[in-house]
């Protein structure tokens, strides 16, 4: 009956009401990548629920790298891709096709998909405003550093034209490239970007979208996924994580560690797996608090991994 499907759904809606009032005027940074950035369905779904939590009265800011879109240009161009470390090398060459596909296509296309919704979306790159200022990073290899060329360690974030364009209702959209001192382009690892950017906003959730269902308690003997942790238990698991995950859960911590009352890792080829964390009880993913994270009054704020039928264990940039 019609009715039963209308009633369905006032029951969604009421459910996200003490989300929605928790949540409201909330700075939240989602770091974009993986299947959810490539799969157009995806995409499509991605956009929407950055509108959606604009219009709920949340302030969206999108982080995204574009490891895939990189990989196949440089491939266009004949130019080899190599890493160290889990870190890709990024000769001069390799960055001038990193910065163009960052900043004019992959930023540009995110910008057009919210933007399908209204004038909501402006697109930045991480040197824009002195945004990001990096330090040239070195890969260790059997303990020894290992030059990787154009690679950066973030030192610093000047988030003022991000809170402008907050302030202003917009949705900033900004590529992980940065600026170094000595007038050198970097490339960063997106999810340390977002991190670091979340810290610098006081932001009250980052979000990391990847493509696995959260963080494995014992991958891959087992696939059952840790619904939440301390910044403490994190910090004991870091050493035996594969090296995929690394990255996503070091800037988790990082978060929680500089001010951000959650971070989460999301599997982004769940659909709509951003409004599933923040505005249902069950919630998805793996969720990290800070050591001494207080009590919260809202039930059920621990939130629990939601079943899936997908089981993979992967990485993307």
């Amino acid at each position: 009956m019609r009715i039963n499907g209308a009633l369905s759904k006032a029951t969604t809606l009421i459910e996200a009401l003490p989300w929605l009032a928790r949540f409201q005027g909330a700075t939240v940074v989602i770091k974009y990548g993986g299947n959810a950035m490539t799969e157009e369905h995806l995409r499509e779904k991605f956009a929407d629920d950055v509108v959606f939590l604009r219009y709920a009265g949340l302030k969206p800011v999108i982080v995204h790298g574009g490891g895939p879109q990189i990989n196949a240009h440089l491939d266009r161009l004949g130019i080899e891709s190599t890493f160290t470390a889990g870190l890709r090398v990024t000769t001069p060459e390799a960055m001038q096709v990193v910065r163009m596909v960052l900043v004019g296509q992959v930023n540009r296309d995110v910008v057009g998909l919210i933007n399908r919704h209204g004038p909501l979306a402006i697109g930045m790159s991480g040197e824009d405003a002195h945004l990001l200022t990096a330090e040239r990073k070195h890969a260790v290899v059997d303990g020894e550093r290992v030059d990787i060329g154009q690679v950066g360690e973030i030192v610093r974030v000047e988030a003022g034209a991000v809170q402008a364009l907050l302030d202003d209702g917009r949705i900033p959209v900004v590529s992980s490239v940065a600026r170094g001192e000595e007038g050198t382009v970097y490339n960063v690892n997106a999810d340390t970007a977002a991190a670091a950017l979340a810290v610098a906003l006081q932001a009250s959730k980052l979000v990391v979208l990847t493509d696995v269902e959260g963080l494995y308690r014992n991958w891959p003997e087992s696939d059952e996924v840790i619904g939440q942790l301390t910044a403490g238990e994190l910090e004991e698991l870091l050493p035996s994580l594969s090296s995929g995950m690394v990255p996503k859960m070091e800037a988790c911590l990082t978060a929680v560690q500089g001010g951000v009352p959650q971070a989460h890792v999301l599997d982004g080829r769940v659909p709509h797996s951003v409004l599933l964390e923040i505005f249902t009880d069950e919630g998805i993913g793996t969720m990290v608090l800070p050591d001494a994270a207080p009590a919260v009054a809202v039930p059920n704020l621990v939130k629990r991994r939601l079943t899936a039928t997908i089981k993979l264990n992967g990485s993307d940039t």
